[in-house]
């Protein structure tokens, strides 16, 4: 359902990817982006990375800190991002804040370090994206606001 643009050969255009993810998604991701920019100087990368299953997507970084990857998929985009070990402490403080997706997602983590961990975060509502967004402000405390 969630395919991903797995063709590496073909480097999408900003339209193709528009078409793939869906006006839903292109409304999530323009938003997503804007509030990125409120809090960083952000750099952002088209990239086909970690190998064949992810596909291509979005690489965000604040000057030079990797924050994320934005992955597009058909009528949908998935975040992925790590919290390390420092940021733990912060992200149990909000934890019970947040929704029980991001909670989910959060226990079900794939582990980095002691504590820390990745995790993909598909954004399919306007809460997704508002939890989304603290999580990466967990990451990397914006720079403004």
């Amino acid at each position: 359902m969630y395919e991903r643009m797995l063709d590496k050969k073909n480097r999408p255009e900003l339209e193709d990817i528009r078409q793939y993810i869906g006006e839903g998604s292109q409304g999530f991701l323009q938003e997503f982006e804007e509030e990125l920019k409120e809090r960083y100087d952000i750099n952002r990368e088209l990239r086909f990375p970690f190998g064949k299953s992810y596909g291509w997507g979005y690489k965000y970084a604040h000057r030079a800190k990797h924050l994320c990857y934005v992955f597009f998929e058909r009528d949908a985009i998935t975040v992925m991002l790590q919290i390390g070990d420092k940021g733990v402490p912060l992200l149990n403080e909000i934890l019970p804040t947040l929704s029980e997706t991001a909670r989910s997602l959060w226990a079900q983590r794939y582990p980095c370090g002691e504590n820390g961990g990745w995790i993909r975060f598909r954004i399919l509502t306007a809460e997704d994206l508002k939890d989304c967004i603290r999580l990466v402000e967990i990451k990397q405390k914006p720079s403004h606001k």
